[in-house]
């Protein structure tokens, strides 16, 4: 879809206006007409995406972890209409080629989750799992168990969600089941997703090439050294191809690895933009990915005490590769590749093995879950591979 930012004008930013004014992230001026335009072509202030609506979409965008740039292209828009509806807006079902999003699943799978029918993450997307939880429910509550959330569902959890409150079951299944498969790595399952050059509008000609170069290699250094510790990895895509990000995430939940490492580089209009960043899945309505964000954060951290990388942090977002996998996942911003000094340093294989280095020793450090664990950037492959060998 086109983008639109600030000095656009037409019915898409008066939508993109009402929603936001519904959010009460900008106040209801609209007139007493409908209309966006007369015959002499003056258009509508509520169609004209002004500074006030401009503060609005930055400030929706930090509220819903996506990128703070005040332009709606496709991802901004998507959330615009999913934080549109409200659980009783429509009648919710499983859809298995386009599944509905919304914040109305996102309350119906809270609802859920309360009640002891729901284990995963509050994601907002309405998959099997949500169609099971909810058919249970309706079993168990003597309702037509088809999985469909209508009028008769939707006053039976009105009677009921509002009244239970409870923990994250998918947080204690996510600990659980890492606690169980043990501190050894032989044997995991990686999926590791290189990102692309030439898929941002600032990654051009020959920054695309040392773009894309860079990660490739990355990934094939870390593909390397987990399978000489014994892992089982899988990339997400051949080096000639550009899958998006959805697309990424359905080859990590077809081949059902253990965890998810993706890889991309930054890119910022001002060169001055530098460092590492981190993401994991979280949202606004209060769900995350507990091993997820201890991925990202351990990443991030031997990043930074091995490179001295300026440290951009850790962050949630919601971005399909976050939202969409099934397991664990954590994105690295490995440098900007706009800034001449990330890119610079970026481009020497030696600094690229560091990189790979410190993604591995942070996956082993997920896995020793605070034991017999060294102080950060501290821990070598050499100790690594010595350490696996020495437990089996």
């Amino acid at each position: 879809m086109p983008t639109f930012k600030m000095g656009d004008q037409g019915s898409v930013v008066a939508e993109i206006r009402a929603i936001l004014v519904a959010q009460q992230l900008l106040p209801d001026t609209s007139g007493p007409t409908d209309l966006l335009a007369n015959s002499d072509g003056w258009t509508s202030p509520e169609a004209v995406f002004d500074p006030a609506l401009d503060h609005a979409v930055r400030a929706f965008q930090q509220q819903r972890g996506l990128i703070v740039d005040g332009i709606v292209g496709a991802g901004t828009y998507r959330a615009l209409l999913e934080s549109s509806y409200h659980l009783g807006s429509r009648v919710l079902l499983y859809r298995l080629s386009t599944p509905i999003t919304g914040d109305d699943v996102a309350v119906l799978q809270s609802r859920l989750q309360n009640l002891g029918y729901y284990p995963n993450l509050v994601d907002g997307v309405f998959g099997d799992s949500t169609h099971r939880a909810l058919c249970r429910y309706q079993a168990e509550y003597g309702l037509s168990s088809d999985g469909i959330c209508g009028p008769a569902t939707l006053r039976s959890l009105e009677r009921l969600g509002n009244r239970i409150t409870g923990g994250s079951p998918h947080a204690i299944r996510e600990e659980e089941r890492l606690r169980r498969s043990g501190p050894l790595l032989s044997g995991k399952r990686v999926l590791i997703d290189a990102g692309c050059g030439g898929t941002h509008p600032l990654s051009t000609g020959a920054v695309a090439e040392l773009e894309d170069r860079v990660l490739r290699d990355i990934a094939h250094r870390l593909e390397g050294r987990m399978g000489a510790a014994g892992m089982e990895t899988f990339l997400s895509h051949g080096d000639h191809s550009t899958p998006n990000d959805s697309e990424r995430a359905h080859t990590a939940n077809a081949v059902d690895a253990d965890l998810v490492i993706a890889l991309r580089c930054a890119h910022h209009p001002t060169a001055a933009a530098s460092g590492v960043a981190s993401f994991f899945f979280g949202n606004n309505h209060g769900s995350y990915s507990t091993i997820g964000r201890n991925l990202a954060s351990f990443i991030q951290r031997e990043i930074v005490a091995r490179t001295g990388l300026y440290d951009c942090r850790t962050h949630p977002r919601t971005w399909p590769i976050l939202r969409e996998t099934r397991m664990p996942t954590a994105l690295i911003d490995v440098g900007y590749i706009t800034n001449p000094n990330d890119a610079a340093w970026l481009d020497d294989p030696v600094h690229r093995d560091v990189l790979a280095e410190a993604v591995l020793i942070a996956v082993k450090r997920v896995y020793l879950l605070g034991e017999n664990d060294r102080p950060t950037g501290t821990y070598t492959f050499a100790d690594l591979l010595a350490a696996e060998r020495a437990i089996s």
